[in-house]
């Protein structure tokens, strides 16, 4: 419904957590603008250029081989650049088996992996802290078909 609510920007919903491409976005601003009238309540809105996401993925950041199947890959997208505050890779819970780690930073974008479990989104939180400003996190899997859409696939 949202995604047809702002038609005029050629939005295409990705996925069921408010991932969105959006192919004529016109100013930031003013599309920024146009999403928050549109939701009922107040959100925090992570953008990042279509440009951007092609790179990364073309950089390959998990390298070529495949994950475990109780291992999920993740990018976090940072509001703004972070400071991280501590050195990679970053464990969570930082002893005993880990249910996220984070493997890299570029810019905006954060790299990891987290295995399926009760906890795991506690941990996830945590990344906030740890680059020092709010981050939104999504599956590999999303990201690729971020890209097909942006591909025109």
């Amino acid at each position: 419904m949202l995604a047809r609510a702002l038609r005029d920007f050629d939005v295409v919903n990705v996925g069921a957590a408010g991932t969105f491409v959006v192919r004529k976005p016109g100013s930031r601003s003013r599309f920024r603008a146009a999403l928050l009238e549109q939701l009922p309540f107040e959100a925090e809105i992570m953008m990042c250029d279509g440009r951007d996401v092609l790179r990364l993925v073309a950089e390959h950041p998990f390298g070529n081989g495949e994950s475990h199947a109780d291992v999920v890959r993740f990018v976090s997208i940072l509001a703004k650049p972070g400071r991280l505050r501590a050195a990679l890779p970053v464990a969570f819970p930082p002893d005993g088996r880990w249910l996220v780690r984070v493997i890299a930073s570029r810019q905006r974008f954060v790299f990891g992996a987290y295995r399926r479990h009760m906890k795991t989104i506690g941990y996830l939180g945590k990344l906030d802290q740890l680059f020092n400003g709010r981050a939104t996190t999504r599956n590999w899997n999303t990201i690729m078909a971020i890209v097909r859409v942006l591909k025109g696939d």
